[in-house]
């Protein structure tokens, strides 16, 4: 292993804190707890892919929500490029959420 090897955990981990300052706007809970960023991947070239759901696909922040999350990751001095990917394989449901974000909403 080599020196020059990136510590994804530490900007992965990095980018989860800036995913946590984003919130549903319906919901009073971040989108990281709420369940709806299902992988981040970041490559040698700090390349960052973040793959997200929306609660439902005709969510009033379908537009501007990913946009919010690629901006915010490529805020990051470390991350070169930010680009995320919405799918709804497997659509969202409550289950994704944290005991956190269940707790919060009363559903515990």
């Amino acid at each position: 292993m080599s020196d020059t090897t990136i510590d994804t955990q530490a900007l992965g981990e990095k980018i989860v804190k800036v995913i946590k300052t984003i919130y549903d706007p319906e919901i009073p809970v971040d989108i990281y707890e709420l369940g709806l960023i299902y992988d981040v991947f970041v490559n040698e070239d700090y390349d960052v892919k973040i793959l997200m759901t929306l609660t439902t696909p005709n969510c009033p922040v379908a537009e501007t929500l990913p946009m919010e999350v690629e901006e915010k990751v490529k805020s990051l001095n470390e991350v070169k490029s930010a680009e995320v990917e919405i799918t709804f394989d497997p659509p969202w449901s409550q289950e994704l959420m944290s005991e956190e974000a269940k707790l919060e909403l009363g559903m515990l």
